[in-house]
């Protein structure tokens, strides 16, 4: 079992089904994450408001601009891709992208 925090606005939009992608680093962390695992997120906010979802895919590339042309922004929560870049960029800097590379993590909320 994995555990991720991630920001409210979000985490409704992950909670909700309507972003269907959590795109990270690919850390350490975010390694040992395979296909097939449960992953219990919860509200940066809130650390009570939590939910399940089952890792389906796992979309790798050496930078979010990479990884944008192998996914929708709706996907991830945005309407374009200039918007998901803009907002990425304020999260991990090039350097950080360099260093572990990125991962956009697809889940599913009723494959449990």
């Amino acid at each position: 079992m994995h555990n991720m925090n991630v920001k409210t606005k979000y985490y409704n939009l992950l909670k909700s089904g309507k972003k269907t992608i959590e795109l990270r680093l690919f850390d350490e962390k975010r390694q040992k994450i395979k296909v097939g695992d449960m992953i219990t997120f919860s509200d940066a906010s809130d650390s009570t408001d939590t939910f399940q979802a089952k890792v389906i895919q796992l979309h790798k590339a050496e930078n979010f601009k990479d990884l944008c042309q192998k996914i929708k922004p709706s996907q991830a929560g945005f309407t374009t891709k200039e918007e998901l870049l803009t907002v990425l960029e304020e999260f991990y800097t090039p350097f950080a992208q360099k260093k572990f590379g990125v991962v956009g993590i697809e889940i599913s909320l009723h494959d449990k």
